[in-house]
């Protein structure tokens, strides 16, 4: 449904200037040469938000992905994504030279392939890594300035690196079977093996898992040019990524960034906050992290992350989550947090079970630990992801901290009352989004949906349903909310295959890429003119 016809631009009232629209979608799915999308598109996208008349870009957690290739499961909570890292811009600092490119691999242009783009990007991180100076001043600074996550990280993430190595043409060792005699009391054989020969940090050797002087010092010797390694990466990653945004920032693009409310059990979080989290002296996890059984699930979702030990947050002031906060910060704008109920009240589920119906509901910290970053970083741009089963205590958790939340589209079509419709939005406190990465995208949604619920939505916006991508994002923009925010897949008009993520199904998620070609100038004078038309 594009529009041909301009329309007069209007100044825009002062008392609706908060009003904007952004586009969701994650770097990883930028287009790149190099087998998954990098920081070096960022700009190209921006421009293109900037002729769209966006002032918002949505991103997923920007961390360092582990198995599963999740966002929301990193090895650090506080590490960047090495895969984002753009060798054309190493190219532009002299760190690669065009020889290092020339046999790139075919790579799917349409997902990402994340073991082939791993083996061949780090073979290129290795190499720039090589002619770098890591006297470098500003190299130096940005070591001293993140001490307090990146000393850990690096020594973390080298020590995996080794016993991956050691460990690969081993098969049932006797470390193996000292570690299986334990592990196998809290998980399921493969998963198992999926850590011991991962190496993950509760199968390190004892002295290291418990991290005794003796032994940091130890593998700090024996691995420091891996350790310098992933330093160096943590380095590339923030150079690349800020001038990213002071580049968006100049053009008037806020970037929203997402918090995820827990964090991997494999981790340099928990390995050097043990304290922290519910995790046993062995380096298992107690308590993990859920939801429970509802009309959706019968047997509610076992996430697995360990939960947080909040009375040890509370005697340190909440330091640990401030520092974490103040660190996106950095990187982003606004922030999302993902999971926001739970800092009201969360699911508990003793290790070991096989679903999450054997949990309970515990009491989290409230509005206390927001209280304290509020008090140490100031006013706090969050979006809280309040979505799921929700209680009047966490409706008065977010209002009374003034958070927007979050409304949702698809969720909306089954009853004149219900709370996802515009007309039933309370307040403008919102962001709307058509879907978000855990969604269909608005074509795969709506082929999906009943002939009851398809003449429902058609005569709810007085459409023919043939341009259904539209017709959502028209009715997002023009909703009362603040924010807007519409998924990449929905502005090209993608179906199913484009999906990002698929809750409960371990494989085959975080994979969509779209193409240059796949936005045009069409798309971007349509969502130009539904801003103007909407005051956006």
């Amino acid at each position: 449904m594009f529009h041909k016809y301009k329309l007069e631009i209007f100044k825009i009232s002062e008392v609706f200037i908060m009003r904007k629209c952004g586009i969701l979608v994650h770097p990883s799915s930028f287009p790149s040469k190099y087998g998954i999308g990098d920081i070096a598109y960022g700009k190209k996208f921006v421009d293109f938000l900037n002729k769209s008349g966006q002032k918002l870009w949505q991103i997923l957690p920007l961390g360092h992905t582990g198995f599963g290739d999740s966002p929301y499961q990193s090895f650090s909570t506080f590490a960047g994504n090495p895969l984002l890292i753009s060798p054309d811009l190493l190219i532009e600092d002299e760190l690669l030279n065009k020889k290092d490119i020339e046999n790139i691999p075919n790579f799917n242009s349409k997902k990402v392939e994340y073991g082939k783009v791993i083996d061949y990007k780090y073979g290129l991180y290795k190499k720039a890594f090589l002619k770098f100076d890591l006297k470098d001043k500003k190299y130096i600074n940005f070591c001293n300035k993140n001490k307090f996550w990146l000393d850990d990280y690096a020594l973390f993430m080298a020590c995996k690196n080794f016993f991956i190595k050691s460990r690969k043409n081993t098969y049932e060792s006797r470390e193996y079977k000292i570690y299986y005699s334990t592990a196998s009391k809290f998980m399921s054989d493969n998963a198992v093996k999926d850590c011991f020969y991962g190496g993950a940090w509760n199968s390190f050797p004892k002295g290291l898992r418990d991290r005794e002087k003796s032994a940091l010092y130890e593998y700090s010797k024996k691995l420091v040019d891996d350790i310098s390694f992933y330093k160096f990466i943590q380095y590339e990653f923030n150079k690349q990524w800020l001038d990213l945004k002071v580049y968006a920032n100049k053009n008037d693009i806020e970037i929203v960034g997402d918090i995820p409310i827990f964090v991997a059990s494999d981790s340099s979080d928990t390995w050097s906050r043990k304290e922290l989290f519910y995790i046993n002296t062995k380096g298992f996890t107690t308590k993990v992290a859920g939801v429970p059984p509802d009309y959706f699930s019968e047997f509610g979702q076992l996430w697995g992350n360990p939960l947080y030990n909040w009375k040890n947050h509370k005697a340190e002031n909440y330091n640990w989550w401030i520092k974490r906060t103040e660190n996106v910060l950095n990187l982003v704008d606004i922030v999302r947090i993902d999971h926001f109920r739970g800092f009201e009240s969360y699911w508990s589920v003793p290790m070991g079970e096989k679903t999450a119906v054997n949990g309970k509901w515990n009491k989290g910290p409230n509005r206390e630990v927001f209280d304290a970053i509020k008090n140490k970083l100031g006013e706090l741009d969050i979006i809280a992801e309040d979505l799921g089963d929700l209680n009047d205590e966490v409706i008065k958790l977010r209002k009374g901290l003034n958070f927007p939340g979050m409304k949702i589209l698809q969720f909306a079509f089954n009853d004149s009352g219900n709370d996802y419709l515009p007309h039933n939005y309370d307040s403008n406190n919102y962001v709307v989004y058509t879907g978000t990465h855990d969604n269909d995208t608005t074509i795969g949604w709506y082929s999906e949906q009943s002939d009851k619920n398809k003449d429902y939505i058609r005569r709810y916006m007085n459409i023919s349903g043939d341009s259904i991508n539209w017709d959502l994002i028209r009715l997002a923009i023009s909703s009362n909310a603040k924010y807007c925010i519409i998924p990449i897949q929905d502005v090209i008009g993608l179906g199913s295959g484009a999906r990002m993520n698929m809750p409960g199904v371990a494989d085959g998620n975080w994979q969509f890429r779209f193409s240059e070609n796949d936005l045009t100038e069409n798309m971007a004078e349509t969502l130009n003119y539904f801003c103007k038309l909407f005051n956006r």
